[in-house]
């Protein structure tokens, strides 16, 4: 259903994420990494992010398990984007940070875990995550697409099991689009080294 949404929506998507300013989130983010370091923008979208990333000069690896965002994202960041699905990856310490920005909401509850798992391996120790959330609690569907909300309990309980993965910090923001109101929870996750 969500995939579909996107495959359908994809322009409209683009068009309406690609020029958010996002530089108050990325500054704690990069804080975190060496000039240089590699980034894997999980859950590309628009790739607004992967294009600002390469701007920084850091090395980019990106994915989006739509087709047709994959396409958009590839043009924008100027990188090849791969079509893959979070539950695909199987990435072990390669990266010194990974970016979920708005992308992780649309993993259902159930297999958020076994994802979330899959990233904090991906990870390298002593690496940055970066996480986000609409605020709240609960797992529904809107305009044809999952969402699985979080507060700052439900992030706490997602990250018990990561016995390597330590919250650095939370904060929760407005959304950055003009027209929209929602609250966000932002966090920053640490791997153990």
């Amino acid at each position: 259903m969500t995939l579909e949404y996107y495959q359908r929506n994809a322009q409209g998507f683009f068009t309406s994420t690609v020029n958010v300013d996002m530089d108050s989130l990325y500054q704690p983010f990069l804080a975190n990494i060496g000039t240089g370091g590699r980034i894997l923008d999980a859950g590309c979208g628009s790739g607004r992010d992967s294009r600002a990333f390469v701007m920084k000069g850091y090395q980019v690896d990106a994915f989006d398990a739509s087709s047709e965002m994959v396409k958009l994202a590839s043009q924008h960041a100027a990188i090849p984007v791969e079509q893959m699905a979070f539950e695909d990856m199987t990435a072990v310490e390669q990266y010194d940070g990974i970016w979920c920005c708005a992308s992780l909401l649309h993993v259902s509850a159930e297999a958020l875990p076994e994802v979330m798992g899959k990233l904090a391996r991906a990870l390298k120790p002593g690496g940055i995550w970066y996480v986000s959330f609409k605020y709240g609690e609960t797992e529904r569907v809107k305009d044809d697409r999952h969402f699985t909300d979080l507060t700052e309990q439900g992030l706490e309980k997602l990250l018990a099991p990561l016995t390597d993965i330590t919250l650095a910090s939370q904060w929760k923001t407005s959304d950055k689009r003009p027209e929209r109101d929602e609250i966000w929870l932002n966090a920053l996750l640490k791997k153990k080294t």
